[in-house]
């Protein structure tokens, strides 16, 4: 019996051990569980603080995390071909270990269009507005959601954001042509892409000189490529647009051939100033709007403005240098009775620069980046480039496109340095400032005996750089000459309307009759009512175009008529079927659309 007795006592103290392990160890495995969960808890505020950080506007993390585990990345893009394509983006990410973008896949995923290995060949799209440059080229690496089990807990980016690349943001030319000009006009294709947008700089150049200019896109800080590592090794942008619009590009920098204006340009100096106005509001700077009435200003006004004109000559500091700049800028004021104020983007906020400029009847310059800012010259202005020795001007026109661009309304002429003896070199420069020291001697000696610099690629070519870091002595009685001259064939400028570049539409009621006199004559009419248009409008010039084309032929006879119905009898043959084009023209280029063709029967 006792033995019964303790073994009853062990048994039961076995099994009193075995719960209290058991309840021990659930405790333990709760506890872990909890701990487990409030570091994922932990976690996720920490990311949803993350993105705080970046970010004004609110994020549920857990929505977020959610929505790309189970949805995926999703793309639709415009565009065609990869130069002319900007991709929107929900949920594309960036992943700072790797430093590629990461579309993640999952069965809701978007991928428009889905190229395959295309979209390799060569890229997707250019980042930048400069086409086709390889350096500029984006992409992303793909991944299955669930991934994202393995990978560190990403960021999310709640801004709505424009990522592109900046070309070359140390340079004021490239600065506006190739990325404020487009990422502004972007900007204004998608409503999303407003003021609270965040711009995201992907080159991996620093902030550079000019960056001021950049924070006037958007009351959002821009982010530049190195900053993204702080906030994580994967960042998610919840919505995000990939590329730049190269609708208000002008010129192309010879990469592939010499450098000159694009072959299709697509802007005008409407939307160029258009884009100033904005800028200068930003800065907070103002414009003397010139008077815009019908039958202009008062006697006493016009005196008024004369005296109040001036010429902005633009000086620099350390390269291309005007070495008798003080008797260049008195000569100006002789000849033209005017104050002449200089400007220096070395000694001058570019605000105060742009509020002297904005209202000055002259800009006087070196060839430089500093001529990107003619677009803030009122209409009716001059601007007058000035060339080094052996550099010719009919090669090397970013400045002289934009001036003559319709709509700018501005007064363009350059004048030469045709004396070498007025030039000083710097061969032990640096190469990049146009030294040739380090070139073999034979290449200095041709260089040197050079006296024009022959058409090249880009970007190193040493003659180029040699002869456009020089100093000038510039010669005052060929440069007044010049400007003189150029002056005398400046149109008024000032009284262009806005009607003067409205196209004509369509002639209306395009008919055609024909008769055949003869077996061998016959004549056809043809007869159209004016443009829609045309009735609202005071055109100086109204003339239409006819294009008269034998079916089955592969030429066609033009003519260009001041009336509305005309009968053509020359080389109209019998029993024969013409077909006829007719269109408006107006003050000799503004040219209309085609009327439906006719089709006529003799």
């Amino acid at each position: 019996m006792r033995a019964s007795a303790a073994g009853c006592r062990m048994s039961l103290g076995a099994l009193l051990n075995g719960l209290l392990v058991s309840v021990i160890a659930a405790l333990l495995w709760k506890y872990s569980k909890l701990s487990e969960h409030a570091a994922l808890l932990e976690e996720e505020l920490h990311m949803t603080q993350q993105s705080k950080e970046l970010s004004q506007a609110r994020i549920d993390y857990h929505v977020a995390l959610q929505a790309l585990q189970e949805h995926g990345t999703r793309m639709v893009c415009t565009g065609k071909m990869h130069t002319d394509r900007i991709c929107r983006f929900d949920y594309l990410c960036y992943s700072s270990e790797a430093e590629e973008f990461v579309f993640f896949h999952s069965n809701s995923s978007v991928m428009l269009p889905n190229l395959g290995s295309r979209r390799f060949q060569p890229a997707l799209l250019d980042l930048s507005s400069v086409e086709d440059h390889n350096t500029q080229y984006f992409n992303f690496l793909e991944l299955p959601a669930a991934a994202l089990k393995f990978m560190p807990k990403p960021v999310f980016v709640p801004d709505v954001t424009l990522i592109l690349n900046r070309f070359n943001p140390d340079n004021l030319m490239h600065v506006f042509h190739d990325d404020l000009l487009p990422a502004f006009f972007t900007m204004k294709q998608y409503s999303d892409l407003d003021d609270e947008a965040r711009l995201v700089f992907m080159e991996g150049w620093g902030e550079g000189p000019h960056f001021d200019l950049y924070r006037l896109l958007s009351s959002k800080q821009p982010l530049l490529k190195e900053q993204l590592r702080n906030f994580g090794k994967l960042m998610c942008f919840t919505k995000s647009y990939v590329g730049l619009s190269k609708m208000t590009t002008w010129y192309q920098y010879g990469f592939v051939q010499p450098q000159g204006p694009k072959a299709n340009i697509l802007v005008s100096g409407n939307e160029l100033r258009h884009f100033a106005k904005s800028f200068m509001e930003k800065m907070n700077t103002t414009r003397q709007e010139e008077a815009e009435k019908d039958g202009g200003s008062s006697e006493q006004e016009r005196e008024r403005d004369k005296k109040d004109e001036y010429i902005a000559v633009f000086s620099r500091s350390t390269t291309r240098l005007i070495l008798n700049e003080a008797e260049l800028i008195m000569a100006l004021a002789q000849e033209f009775q005017m104050r002449v104020v200089t400007v220096s983007l070395e000694e001058q906020s570019f605000p105060s620069i742009i509020q002297v400029i904005s209202a000055a009847s002259m800009l006087v310059s070196m060839h430089g980046a500093q001529l990107i800012t003619a677009m803030f010259l009122p209409r009716g202005a001059t601007v007058v480039e000035l060339f080094p020795f052996a550099v010719n001007p009919e090669q090397y026109t970013p400045y002289k496109t934009l001036a003559t661009l319709p709509g700018m309304d501005l007064h363009y002429i350059f004048w030469r340095n045709s004396k070498e003896e007025n030039t000083v070199t710097h061969p032990d420069r640096p190469w990049e400032q146009g030294g040739i020291a380090h070139l073999e001697k034979e290449e200095q000696q041709r260089i040197l005996a050079s006296t024009d610099v022959p058409r090249h690629l880009c970007c190193r070519n040493p003659e180029w750089l040699f002869r456009i870091y020089q100093d000038t002595l510039v010669d005052i009685p060929s440069f007044l000459e010049v400007l003189k001259d150029g002056m005398k064939s400046k149109p008024n400028l000032k009284k262009t309307k806005i009607a003067s570049t409205v196209h004509p539409g369509r002639v209306r009621e395009a008919r055609c009759q024909t008769s055949v006199q003869t077996p061998n004559e016959a004549k056809l009419t043809v007869s159209w009512q004016i443009p829609w248009n045309l009735k609202y409008l005071k055109v100086r010039e109204v003339k239409y175009e006819v294009w008269i084309q034998e079916q089955g032929e592969n030429t066609y006879m033009p003519y260009i008529l001041p009336q509305q119905n005309y009968t053509f009898s020359e080389n109209i043959k019998p029993f024969t079927t013409y077909l006829v084009w007719v269109r408006c023209i107006f003050n000799k280029n503004l040219l209309g659309p085609f009327a439906d063709v006719l089709t006529c029967r003799t």
